[in-house]
């Protein structure tokens, strides 16, 4: 993420503008913007005819800068870019004002934002700025006849390819080397800057042995760990043991990985620990929180009309961050977060236990 300016605007608003420039930018942008918020940016618009004497074409689109009230966004991954709908508020041409409408902003697409910012939401800019700098990060974890490869990203680890071969050694090494082939080909092909190698036993070493013989130049990129599963739960072992923290500084991910393991822990041993909206609100009026743990999607539905808890996020955020409590947005993309879930997207770990 790249900010290029920042001044204030009306009343307690703040006006930003940013370069998103990668697609874990356009990722936090969601989480970032709320209805009510201006968003301008330039767009195109189709417009409608309104010649009666001329046949209706369907209108031809025209390219505008547009500020938007936003009412609602939309990440989409797969196609590389956030989707922001709301009304326009204001345009270079006249008569679209008050008209619905849809910005897509993809990478390096500078939009701005004004809004009364809340601290998590700065510290996502901030989050977002600094990872710029973080290398790119492939996980595989590879055990007998078969390998998986996950790359590594803010929102979170996602499954880029697996291979399945013929097992043992032997008269069967030929099965193991076209495994161990398709695996090499494959991170080449991948444009990262660093690869864990991980998985149970001496298969992660034997593929190792293959990439140094074959394709030299991946292997100053590689580390090895030791994990006792492969797919997700090798990948969930990696972040746990820090290992993708030594060559991605302040990954999000891990220390959402850790946390998560932490309070599970804490909950089996029924000691310094809250979790669901009602013991949490009770913790935060102790000053009892040492560190909140919410859930990226339950917040923003908290923050919007759907809102369920009875009390207000982002007052109990304050009152938690005043009383030297930290705060951790997990991502819903990644399986803390989906653990978070479980517990109804919000938890604490606590100074003491409360009876």
């Amino acid at each position: 993420m790249r900010i290029t300016s920042r001044e204030p605007a009306e009343g307690r608003r703040e006006r930003i503008a940013l370069v998103p420039e990668t697609l874990d930018d356009l990722w936090h942008l969601t989480y970032v913007l709320e209805p009510g918020d201006f968003v301008a940016a330039d767009t195109t618009r189709r417009i409608q005819r309104n010649d009666d004497q001329m046949r209706d074409t369907g209108g031809e689109r025209e390219h505008m800068h547009v500020t938007l009230e936003v009412e609602d966004t939309e990440f989409h991954k797969f196609s590389n870019r956030l989707r922001i709908s709301g009304v326009i508020e204001s345009a270079s041409r006249e008569d679209q004002l008050g008209q619905h409408h849809t910005v897509n902003v993809e990478e390096n697409k500078e939009l701005t934002i004004e809004k009364v910012w809340k601290t998590d939401q700065l510290d996502r800019l901030e989050e977002a700025e600094e990872a710029t700098e973080n290398a790119d990060v492939a996980i595989v974890t590879v055990e007998e006849g078969k390998a998986h490869i996950h790359t590594v990203a803010q929102y979170g680890t996602e499954e880029r390819a697996e291979f399945t071969g013929t097992t043992g050694k032997g008269e069967f090494a030929r099965g193991r080397d076209e495994l161990f082939a398709e695996l090499t080909g494959a991170l080449e092909r991948l444009d990262v800057d660093a690869i864990i190698l991980a998985g149970p036993g001496f298969t992660k070493q034997d593929a190792l042995d293959y990439v140094e013989e074959n394709a030299r130049d991946l292997t100053e990129k590689i580390t090895t760990v030791d994990t006792s599963a492969v797919g997700d739960r090798g990948v969930h072992e990696v972040l746990k043991r820090g290992a993708v923290e030594e060559v991605q500084k302040d990954t999000r991910i891990a220390q959402e990985a850790e946390l998560i393991d932490e309070l599970t822990k804490r909950i089996g041993e029924g000691v310094k620990v809250a979790y669901g909206a009602e013991q949490v609100e009770k913790a935060a009026d102790f000053g009892a929180i040492e560190h909140l743990l919410l859930l990226d999607e339950r917040l923003r539905e908290e923050r919007g009309a759907d809102g369920e808890w009875a009390f207000d996020v982002n007052e109990l955020i304050r009152t938690t961050e005043q009383k030297g409590g930290d705060v951790t947005v997990f991502s819903s993309e990644f399986a803390p977060g989906d653990q978070l879930a479980g517990f109804g997207g919000i938890a604490a770990l606590l100074r003491y236990r409360l009876e």
